[in-house]
């Protein structure tokens, strides 16, 4: 019996008990539709989370007053300097070669009011360099002048939420608004930008002259950040290294732990890489177990096809069919069992990708090549589990197997 005629006969005997068949499939399904799905859903969320951090800024490096760390996925200040001052800025984009720009910056939840609304909202002052290096533009309005930060100008470009929570249809530009009593002036609104890395709202927020914040708003004389751009993506990690070189000596800090930390976009992309592996880890072992209990159900229907047709295994081989010819038959069968499951559990995974995507749960990007890994690894998942039913029912002398009940 030729191939062709071993798959017809193996489709027939699999739709002949059709219950049984779908039964044995369901493990394979749920193991490649996990598979599908979490890929899709991880190279989705690999690419927001770079598009989020392409949206900080471009090579961009950031430099943090004291110790930071990650709490509960967003990064905290661990203790609180007054260190890094503006001079500090001015030094790196001065001193620093692979340093194109430094934008130094403080923030703070301060209370906002227009007329009879009120809200709490994250104030940051930053010059005007700042806009430029944290890609900053604005929908409506002008920026700030450098002019206008050195004189400590009392203006301010609001993010979209700001506006909506203040003004709601109301057009802001010109408005007169109080951070925390001080009146300001609305000269600008900012282009929409969504959720930063650490899930927070980046268009809640007013920016003011960096000079008008540190005296008028916070009355301190230190900064919390410095924004910087690498003169290429490439000069990022050397940018890091000449800053904290600068800083150490800035500081006097030969032998003493550092009192700042510094970011760079490679940083925070391989940090957030790493959680999405590592999620996809789990979430994969959990498909690999569901692929596996596949195959043990595989294995149990391929025994129990064996143990049922005896009279037919002893008469194929009384008619002259060699063992291959029963050991193909049955990992034929094994294979396209688990084969079917594999495209099934394909078809389910991309149908709950393009779902999850389409309800705006979480961004999607379907991934070919993992369907057709997770496809191939079902179909050598069936081949494993049904070689021992298949060497088993070869086996089978034909005296014995036509005298089986």
């Amino acid at each position: 019996m030729n191939l062709y005629q071993n798959l017809i006969l193996s489709l027939e005997i699999l739709t002949t008990h059709k219950l049984r068949t779908l039964l044995s499939m369901v493990g394979v399904v749920v193991g490649v539709g996990a598979v599908v799905l979490m890929v899709s859903a991880g190279r989705g969320a690999e690419k927001q989370v770079l598009s989020r951090i392409q949206g900080m800024g471009t090579n961009l490096v950031i430099v943090n007053a004291g110790r930071t760390s990650i709490v509960a996925g967003r990064q905290r200040q661990m203790d609180t300097v007054k260190t890094l001052l503006s001079a500090d800025a001015q030094a790196i984009a001065k001193e620093c070669s692979s340093v194109a720009l430094a934008a130094p910056a403080v923030s703070r939840k301060l209370p906002i009011r227009w007329e009879d609304q009120n809200a709490i909202t994250n104030v940051i002052g930053m010059s005007s360099e700042g806009l430029i290096v944290r890609n900053i533009a604005l929908v409506t309005g002008r920026a700030f002048e450098p002019e206008e930060c050195r004189a400590s100008k009392r203006i301010a470009i609001l993010g979209p939420t700001a506006v909506a929570n203040l003004f709601g249809a109301t057009d802001p530009i010109g408005q007169q608004i109080r951070i925390n009593k001080v009146p300001f002036e609305v000269i600008g609104v900012t282009t929409p930008k969504g959720m930063d890395i650490n899930g927070l709202d980046q268009d809640d927020l007013i920016i003011v002259p960096l000079e008008t914040a540190m005296r008028r708003l916070l009355n301190v004389v230190h900064i919390q950040t410095v924004y910087i751009q690498a003169r290429s993506s490439k000069a990022l990690d050397t940018a890091e290294r000449e800053i904290t070189a600068l800083l150490h000596q800035r500081h006097r800090l030969q032998g003493k732990a550092d009192d700042f930390t510094i970011q760079n976009q490679v940083t925070l992309l391989e940090t957030e890489r790493e959680t999405k592996n590592t999620m996809t880890l789990l979430i994969g072992s959990v498909a690999g177990i569901s692929l596996i209990v596949g195959g043990v159900g595989i294995l149990a229907v391929m025994l129990m096809s064996v143990r049922e047709r005896m009279h037919e295994i002893g008469l194929r081989r009384a008619v002259g069919a060699l063992h291959r010819d029963i050991r193909t038959q049955f990992l034929i069968e094994s294979a396209l069992l688990a084969g079917a499951g594999g495209i099934v559990g394909v078809i389910l995974g991309m149908g709950a990708a393009i779902a999850v995507s389409a309800l705006g749960y979480w961004p999607i990007v379907i991934s070919w090549p993992a369907a057709a890994v997770a496809f191939g690894f079902s179909v050598a998942i069936g081949v494993f589990f049904g070689l021992y039913p298949a060497v088993r029912a070869a086996r089978q002398e034909p005296i014995h197997a036509l005298r089986a009940e």
